[in-house]
């Protein structure tokens, strides 16, 4: 009975060794930086060109003038 619990005790624990060695690890944070960086430059130009697109118009609109009353 000792050799076969022996048995899978070194059977488990050299598969979870091995499990542990190609573990998936994730994204390193240099990419997600990146990413990140990328995402908000985009963001900034959109918000600029949407800031000169509304203050071009706003620039546009004539001078109010008081309505002249015919008679």
């Amino acid at each position: 009975m000792q050799l076969l619990s022996t048995y899978v005790y070194a059977a488990v624990r050299s598969r979870v060794a091995e499990l542990r060695h190609r573990a998936e690890r994730g994204d390193s944070p240099v990419p997600t930086a990146v990413i990140i960086f990328g995402l908000v430059a985009v963001a900034v130009i959109v918000t600029g060109i949407a800031l000169t697109k509304a203050r071009d118009w706003m620039t546009n609109i004539p001078d109010h003038k008081d309505p002249v009353e015919t008679k």
